[in-house]
């Protein structure tokens, strides 16, 4: 089986962000990135798969800015592929064009099955793995939480519905999965293991093609929010508490 996992960097939302001059965006000059929490789920699910049932996991990246370090650790932890999709997405990129470029890519090699992850922190416009699905015109499950093969063209898929359901679905292949949670919680890559692979394996790096996908949504102004008015914390008895957000509630209009 080969397994496909697109990995996206998003902005680390630790860190304090910026908005950049113009009002438009963040200020990717001095944004710090990492890898998209659900794709470590999509590795992982793959990686799982591969050591149960034999497979060969690529990852592949869009080259939005410190892909490389990502790739390599992947690669750490035991995928087989490595390949950075180049071209000029230091500015970021759409969803909608993001899934573009990467089922163009993707149709040039094997692929059995595509896992992605279920959303990312910038989705705005869309989720990759949905858009990725219908533009290759590959059947898509979303929230999906286990993949176990169901024989040579099938896979048996676990997905999430609210209220603790779980239904199990059969896919036939080949297929886009949305991972929410693999099995297992991501393994860990040793620094050193991943210094190693930098020093002894090689990225593979594709052009990106051209497409012509737009952007589903265009953000017109950026802004943090501003501070207008503040909390008011409500003491006393529960009757002079009831007594107080009636009066708050009269006063505003909101009962008569």
């Amino acid at each position: 089986m080969d397994i496909v996992v697109p990995v996206k960097m998003v902005p680390d939302l630790v860190e304090e962000l910026e908005v950049n001059a113009e009002g438009t965006d963040l200020d990717r000059s001095v944004m710090k990135l990492r890898i998209n929490e659900f794709d470590e789920h999509a590795v992982e699910e793959a990686l799982g798969l591969k050591g149960r049932h034999g497979a060969r996991v690529t990852v592949l990246a869009v080259d939005t800015g410190d892909v490389d370090e990502t790739l390599f650790t992947c690669l750490a932890k035991g995928a087989d592929r490595a390949v950075k999709i180049t071209g000029d997405f230091q500015n970021g990129v759409s969803s909608h064009t993001m899934a573009a470029v990467l089922a163009k890519v993707i149709a040039g090699m094997p692929h059995d099955l595509i896992l992605a992850g279920v959303q990312a922190a910038d989705d705005r416009d869309g989720q990759v793995g949905v858009l990725l699905g219908a533009t290759m015109g590959l059947p898509h499950v979303s929230v999906v939480t286990g993949v176990e093969p169901a024989g040579d063209k099938a896979v048996s898929v676990r997905q999430e519905y609210a209220g603790g359901l779980v239904a199990e679905l059969e896919v036939d292949l080949p297929a886009v999965l949305g991972i929410q949670a693999a099995r297992q919680a991501p393994r860990y890559a040793p620094v050193s293991k991943v210094r190693q692979i930098m020093k002894t394996a090689k990225l593979e790096a594709i052009a990106a093609p051209a497409v012509d996908a737009g952007a589903g949504s265009t953000v017109r102004r950026l802004a943090k929010p501003e501070v207008a008015g503040r909390a008011e914390f409500i003491e006393g008895s529960p009757e002079e508490v009831a007594e107080r957000l009636y009066a708050i509630l009269t006063e505003r209009g909101l009962v008569k």
